[in-house]
């Protein structure tokens, strides 16, 4: 303790989570390019999930122990808002590659406009479509993910999630424990059912429609996009897991529960996300 303001011992997790991802990217990493089978992505997404769980432990032991104070609560809320813009950041810049592909390179190398000087010494027989298999048709024949179906039925699944997990907030500050309890399985359930529908979208997708991450700058910009969108609400749905059995413990009142803020936070920007993605990849 220094002055009034807590100074968190030091700890391994922060060098462990390091590792972790480390090791989780090499595998991921030697995998794309076919260098090694899944088992090193495997480890350090473990390793990943060990430091979450004993991080978060450390965390909540501090916080149920009465050291923290409203300053440190302060410091809590801006980390969770600069973590959340960073979140942005990361996928504004797949967006903007998806923009730039769809909107720019793509019809520049057609020669649509003054860019046709562009399709002339570059690609004359380039031919500007999109989805696009490209460059020389490297993708194969796919079919293209369409807005309906899976799709429509997942956008439906995050925005109802979105009202159950703000009915549970509500009940928690209202103190009306079953609404919280409720609100939160309900929630913590669709989360993972919505997970559930996309993979199974993604094995379609794959198998029927022969649509992989190879298949052009559609299939590469679509998998990526979904698939750190997947990662995400997978993540979110453990956090309310946790959130969940937290409020069962009592851990929270309704004057001090920012753990269950920050997640709800989070998943609030998990549903807004998706629904850029459900208009720009799927609809448009």
């Amino acid at each position: 303790m220094s002055g009034s303001y807590y100074i968190p011992h030091e700890t391994k997790w922060p060098f462990l989570s390091t590792v972790a991802l480390i090791i989780l990217f090499v595998g991921l990493s030697n995998y794309l390019n076919d260098e090694s089978d899944l088992t090193l992505m495997f480890t350090g997404l473990a390793l990943l999930m060990v430091m979450i769980y004993g991080w978060f432990s450390y965390v909540i032991k501090e916080s149920e122990s009465g050291i923290y104070n409203a300053q440190v609560d302060m410091s809590f809320r801006w980390g969770m808002a600069w973590f959340i813009f960073s979140e942005v950041m990361f996928f504004a810049a797949f967006f903007g590659a998806l923009y730039y592909a769809r909107e720019l390179s793509l019809p520049w190398l057609g020669g649509d406009g003054a860019k046709v000087s562009t399709n002339i010494v570059l690609w004359p027989q380039f031919e500007n479509v999109w989805p696009s298999n490209g460059p020389a048709n490297y993708g194969g024949d796919f079919i293209h993910m369409k807005a309906g179906g899976i799709p429509a039925l997942n956008t439906l699944i995050l925005l109802t999630s979105g009202l159950t997990v703000t009915w549970a907030h509500h009940g928690l500050k209202e103190a009306k424990r079953n609404q919280l309890i409720l609100g939160l399985i309900a929630t913590v359930l669709l989360g993972f059912i919505f997970v559930g529908f996309q993979a199974y979208e993604y094995m379609h997708a794959y198998s029927d429609l022969n649509l992989k991450l190879t298949t052009g700058i559609y299939g590469s910009t679509f998998y990526m996009l979904t698939g750190f969108h997947g990662f995400h609400v997978t993540l979110g749905a453990i956090m309310l897991t946790v959130i969940l059995f937290r409020c069962i413990n009592g851990h929270f009142t309704n004057q001090n529960h920012f753990g269950f803020e920050a997640v709800a936070w989070y998943w609030h920007f998990v549903d807004v996300v998706w629904l850029g993605l459900f208009v720009f990849v799927y609809w448009l």
